[in-house]
């Protein structure tokens, strides 16, 4: 019989300095399930925290031993252990992670219905969600990191940068969505400055409707805007995009001949984002202008002139170099989150749709989130 035939084991051996070892042996495959799930059953309870893993002895693996290995350590003691053995073959450690990150997933999930939600289900459903909450804050920055690490790595090696791909998801991100950013903030502009008048004119006050439309759009209302329609439009495409690639294996693909997806894919989405949002924030604090401007001439009678006056005269220049210093901040973290949910697509087209809705909301709190931050921070250095 060789060794592949023999049926898997493990065993629990005292060393000589009162460590625990535990030994791993023999073939670890679907055709000994039955014979290893009896054999480590009892251990499964008894298992302490100290002990050292041995797999020398392992003469096969295949997805049930992993399985199998998953469930006796537990998903996230496999993953810390198997770090720690150097000579362990890259593609057992490949599967023993995957098959560990799968279980996890399996041992997380509570199905949908129940008994009801108790005070224990609450508190269970909280925890859950604060989990989620915290994995996903820490996958957000650790890709982050990667994103900056790659493009520091390219940032002085120019036959590396991808310049048609830039130029084109520029034309998407940017140009495409000209036409929308300015209406809306035409319609918005024109809004805040007739309920301002509506306000202001109960105190003889009309004409400070124009500094109100210029602090706004200046400061808060053009960036956010443009923002807050890159988030629903243009990351809901990263997604999609990245997500329909992952399901056709594409993504694999590019790194079975030796391409970074990184490099490839997001790197050009997240600079195009970088670059077209402050021309996207400029064009909404024009037309945002623009729109109360109409409502000014229209409704409370200011004439042009005066408009232009008092716009000139009460608007500092820091107005606008606070509201374009945060669009570039914002573009990053709108294509970040848009490019990490199109990677974690599972490969069905439920997940598809399911990582487009999460990127789309994600996308907006991050926006609005670090907008109020800032106008925070900006309001107390009196900027």
């Amino acid at each position: 019989m060789s060794t592949s035939d023999v049926p898997g084991r493990v065993d629990l051996l005292a060393d000589g300095d009162g460590s625990v070892t535990l030994r791993v042996s023999g073939a670890w495959t679907l055709a000994h399930f039955a014979t290893i799930e009896r054999q480590m059953q009892p251990m499964r309870n008894t298992l302490g925290a100290d002990f050292h893993l041995d797999l020398s002895a392992l003469s096969a693996l295949d997805t049930a031993g992993a399985g199998l290995l998953s469930l006796l350590l537990g998903p996230q003691r496999l993953c810390a252990v198997i770090a720690t053995l150097p000579d362990l073959a890259p593609e057992r450690r490949a599967l023993l992670g995957t098959v560990g990150g799968a279980v996890s997933d399996i041992l997380a999930y509570t199905p949908p219905g129940g008994d009801g939600l108790g005070f224990v289900e609450l508190l269970a459903h909280l925890g859950r969600t604060s989990e989620a909450i915290w994995c996903q804050t820490r996958a957000l920055l650790g890709f982050i990191g990667l994103v900056l690490e790659t493009l520091a790595r390219n940032l002085l090696r120019p036959r590396r940068w991808r310049m048609t791909a830039l130029v084109a998801q520029l034309e998407q991100t940017t140009l495409d969505a000209l036409p929308i950013v300015a209406l809306l903030s035409l319609m918005v502009g024109a809004v805040i400055a007739f309920l301002g008048a509506t306000v202001l004119s109960t105190y003889g006050a009309s004409v400070f409707t124009v500094d109100l439309v210029s602090f706004a759009f200046l400061r808060e209302f053009g960036v956010l805007l443009a923002a807050i329609l890159l988030a629903g439009r243009t990351a809901s495409a990263f997604t999609a995009q990245l997500g329909a690639m992952k399901s056709h294996e594409e993504i694999d693909a590019l790194r079975t001949i030796g391409l970074d997806p990184i490099e490839v894919l997001v790197l050009p989405r997240v600079l195009a984002l970088m670059l077209g949002l402050p021309m996207l924030t400029l064009i909404a604090m024009l037309a945002g202008v623009l729109g109360g401007a109409i409502v000014c001439v229209t409704v409370i009678g200011i004439p042009p002139a005066m408009f232009l006056s008092l716009f000139h005269a009460d608007t500092p220049l820091s107005y606008f170099w606070v509201g374009m210093s945060k669009a570039p901040v914002l573009a990053f973290l709108i294509g970040i989150i848009g490019c990490l949910e199109g990677f974690k697509v599972t490969g069905s087209a439920e997940s598809v749709g399911e990582r487009t809705t999460s990127s789309v909301v994600q996308a907006i709190f991050v926006v609005i989130l670090v907008d109020a931050l800032a106008a925070l921070f900006f309001m107390e250095m009196g900027w």
